[in-house]
């Protein structure tokens, strides 16, 4: 009880003995043979430092860029925002410059969270949308918010992500959606996440049809393109009924930046780099030591 009380309940050891009934100095006692006996352990340790992890982070994924932030106690996502702002700035951007945009949790965090002003940029959609009221599917809001942010132009696409072949047909044949759908050949700069294994996502949180959960050894997606830890691309079936950019126009891109965070996406980020989806990184010490740590490890094996 003293133990769980001064280190769990941060309560000084003069607030303990009052509470018990006991001298300060049995309370003192009590914790030192806590440690003794093995019941507290205080461990010291070494802080990464955010600009050492990005070198070692662009070295060993063979990125053109990155940038890792302390890990914060909370609003990993939305403290993103910065760091992606100042990559976007590096680039140096002309005017008209296409940015793609992709969905997700961490897309829909950095843009609520904010985004540099780059006047005359077109913000433009990476996929279609799905009949979903969660707010990490809204591509459509996410290309205006960003457009707004930008002071740039919003290029949005009103058609499903999944449809029939047929109707897929029909929509990229329209001129409206070709409008947009064109811009992919064409893009300087795309901001995507990076999705969780099945296994770990529930379907009801991404919204994966039952081929897309069937996959075998997947370790994530870039806009529903799914890659396994070598960044080999794994089709399944229906995917050539999507409408979104393809993983070959994404690879063109000058820099397409993946934002992400949390360690359980680690493997999943190591394979969209792989696979040329992206090729810039903003994320958290938390997350880059475990991607690391599995690059040493895959080193070694």
């Amino acid at each position: 009880m003293v133990a769980k009380l001064h280190y769990e309940s941060d309560m000084p050891q003069v607030e303990i003995a009052r509470k018990l009934g006991v001298s300060t100095a049995t309370v003192s006692r009590l914790l030192t043979r806590a440690r003794a006996l093995g019941i507290v352990r205080i461990e010291v340790l070494d802080l990464a430092v955010p600009d050492e992890v990005t070198g070692q982070l662009i070295e060993a994924l063979g990125l053109k860029r990155a940038a890792v932030i302390d890990t914060p106690s909370t609003g990993v996502l939305a403290a993103l925002a910065a760091p992606l702002g100042n990559l976007l700035k590096e680039e140096n951007l002309s005017k008209g410059a296409a940015i793609g945009i992709g969905w997700g949790r961490a897309v829909r965090e950095v843009i609520e969270a904010g985004l540099p002003r780059i006047p005359d940029i077109r913000a433009v959609a990476l996929n279609g949308g799905l009949q979903q009221s969660a707010p990490h599917f809204q591509i459509n809001e996410f290309v205006r918010q960003a457009a707004e942010q930008f002071g740039g132009t919003a290029h949005f696409l009103h058609a499903p992500y999944l449809s029939s072949v047929e109707l897929r047909d029909a929509f990229l044949s329209d001129p409206v959606v070709k409008q947009t759908t064109d811009m992919w050949d064409e893009l300087d700069c795309a901001i995507v996440g990076i999705g969780l294994p099945h296994a770990i996502n529930p379907p009801e949180a991404s919204a994966a049809t039952i081929n897309e959960q069937a996959i075998g050894g997947a370790v994530g997606d870039v806009i529903r393109h799914y890659v396994d830890r070598d960044g080999k691309l794994l089709p399944w079936d229906g995917e050539e009924r999507m409408i979104a950019a393809t993983p070959a126009q994404l690879r063109k891109v000058g820099l397409s930046i993946g934002v992400a965070a949390t360690v359980e996406k680690a493997a999943g980020i190591i394979g969209a780099v792989r696979s040329g989806m992206i090729n810039a990184l903003v994320t958290d010490t938390s997350t880059a030591l475990a991607i690391l740590e599995i690059c040493r490890g895959t080193a070694e094996s």
